[in-house]
């Protein structure tokens, strides 16, 4: 049972002339539009861009520390549409190892929580505010090897959706898989993002 249509909006380069490919998965209440506003932040120079568009704008019900029964079926379904712009990018000839994956907030938790499910040697992954899904972190839902893939989670210290220990947890569980995992917490910082993450992303995923 699917709660989220197989919908996405390419941009950026089109694959015949893309090195690479990424997927952005924007947050609770907002669009798949918005956040491709983040290529005028990011150096996302002759890539292929896809953003899939959550049914109501929200990928899930719940709080992501909701118990994962809680959030389904939307949850599943979430991220069996990650997988199809993943298959997309396949498909239009970008292999995984140059798949990159930016999101933030709900679309940061999901981010991470399809890379854990499919690990394997990605590009890079970004995430703005987020942590893996559930109550409680279960490691049988997650497999494979990132191989060094790196992985960013920034965050503010005291964010009133994602606690600091979630975030925490999650790169002890990604570093596990073989992440290169930079965690950057910023005090003060709203639930937003700033500049100074994504010049960070640009150095540590993007450079």
């Amino acid at each position: 049972m699917y709660t989220h249509e197989k919908q996405f909006i390419q941009a950026g380069k089109l694959a015949a002339h893309a090195k690479k490919a990424v997927i952005l998965l924007h947050g609770r209440g907002s669009t798949a539009q918005s956040i491709l506003s983040l290529q005028r932040h990011l150096q996302l120079e002759d890539v292929l861009l896809l953003a899939p568009q959550a049914n109501n704008n929200s990928w899930y019900p719940y709080t992501f520390l909701a118990p994962v029964p809680n959030n389904q079926p939307a949850l599943d379904s979430a991220l069996e549409l990650v997988d199809a712009a993943v298959s997309e990018a396949i498909k239009q000839g970008v292999p995984a190892a140059q798949i990159y994956f930016v999101g933030f907030s709900q679309g940061a938790c999901l981010t991470l929580e399809y890379v854990a499910r499919h690990a394997k040697r990605y590009g890079g992954v970004v995430a703005f505010t987020g942590g893996l899904i559930g109550a409680e972190l279960d490691t049988a839902n997650y497999q494979g090897d990132f191989a060094g893939t790196r992985i960013l989670i920034t965050a503010g210290d005291y964010d009133p959706h994602v606690p600091l220990q979630r975030i925490e947890g999650s790169a002890v569980i990604l570093r596990e898989m073989g992440a290169d995992v930079k965690v950057e917490i910023y005090p003060d910082k709203p639930h937003s993002i700033s500049a100074d993450e994504t010049l960070l992303a640009n150095e540590f995923i993007f450079g």
